[in-house]
């Protein structure tokens, strides 16, 4: 009877956007990302660089895209910008100064500090993408909340611990020597409460399915996150590896996350637009963005894709103001992907039902 009375208050929709989006958003991308391992495989460059065939698609149309979806959360809707002003104009400012003051200091200093604020980004969201589809299904907060937490962080940061135990790698988070080494010994002390915890994980999850209280969603979170980054940073040493089981994972759920906002608005209008439309809105505009980007990047720091990017331009010492100020559309995301999304603090967003917070 308790069993029958328990499902019956579980939402009949278990998904945060819908079973087919979900599907396509966090197990589609989780395949694309190990289809092109055996691409990479099959091209050979699965233990090398990522070529420039990849670099697009996943760095360009995703990984840098993905951050300017940020302006339609926040800077194209002026009722948001006038909601909260001081944050949405302070973090870019304060972004700006700090990033100056580090090159200023160091570039190697710069780059670090922008890997790791990256690292602690990406390790959140897939937090948040748990705690979105507990919420959705108001799952308990005891010991079945503490291995959910303990097995989405530990599937992120062990194959971290992982990385730092075994500098040098063949591969970086931005650029050689981002990451400080740590003793092996850390990872190898890490690897059993890895394993142990997953299969946990695997238990629980076995036990709250026979209950009918499965969350699928929140397993494919779980399992996808576990498997990309375990292959991508452990099981591959290289750049192309990581690229393409990184990136992709994180870039394309939080696309659709912008989309899906992005119609709840339009929706409260008297002119809705349709949903091809919105998609051609928001993809058109970060590629444009994103390419404008990496243009000046790549014409003034890197000068590596004359073919797409065009020949070089000497900045001279400009490159101390240049280059914080290129990133500052990353920091921007870093920081206000912390606010944005945490329904307490945005009433008008509404995802999924009840009193739910993304991060």
């Amino acid at each position: 009877m308790a069993t029958i009375a328990r499902q019956s208050e579980l939402p009949a929709d278990r998904w945060l956007f819908s079973a087919r989006v979900d599907l396509a958003a966090f197990l589609g991308s989780a395949i694309v990302s190990v289809l092109a391992l055996a691409v990479g495989a099959y091209a050979g460059v699965l233990k090398g660089e990522t070529p420039d065939w990849a670099w697009v698609p996943a760095i360009l149309l995703v990984d840098v895209a993905h951050v300017y979806s940020t302006l339609f959360r926040v800077y194209f809707d002026t009722g948001e910008i006038r909601r909260r002003p001081l944050l949405y104009l302070a973090v870019p400012i304060c972004g700006l100064l700090f990033g100056v003051a580090l090159y200023s200091e160091g570039e190697l200093l710069f780059w670090r500090v922008l890997a790791y604020m990256a690292v602690f980004h990406f390790v959140r969201q897939q937090y948040g993408w748990v705690a979105l589809y507990r919420a959705k299904l108001r799952e308990p907060a005891g010991w079945e909340k503490h291995i959910d937490t303990a097995t989405i962080y530990l599937a992120t940061i062990y194959p971290l611990v992982y990385w730092h135990g075994h500098l040098p790698r063949n591969f970086w988070w931005f650029l050689e020597n981002d990451f400080r080494g740590i003793p092996t010994l850390l990872a190898s002390i890490l690897a059993p409460v890895y394993w142990t915890t997953l299969s946990a994980y695997a238990a629980k999850a076995v036990y709250v399915t026979r209950k009918g209280r499965a969350n699928p969603g929140k397993d494919i979170v779980v399992v996808t996150t576990a498997v990309c980054w375990y292959v991508g940073i452990i099981t591959f040493n290289s750049d192309y590896s990581f690229t393409v089981t990184n990136v992709i994972i994180h870039g394309v759920p939080y696309l659709v996350l912008v989309y899906w906002y992005m119609r709840q608005q339009v929706a409260r209008r008297e002119r809705p637009h349709s949903a091809f439309r919105t998609v051609v809105l928001l993809m058109a505009t970060v590629w444009l963005f994103a390419y404008a980007e990496e243009l000046i990047w790549d014409r003034a720091v890197w000068q590596e894709r004359a073919w797409l990017f065009g020949g070089s331009i000497d900045v001279g010492n400009l490159e101390t103001y240049l280059v914080p100020l290129l990133a500052v559309p990353q920091l921007t995301h870093y920081v206000l992907d912390g606010f944005i999304w945490k329904r307490k603090h945005n009433p008008n967003f509404e995802l999924i039902g009840g009193n739910t917070n993304k991060r």
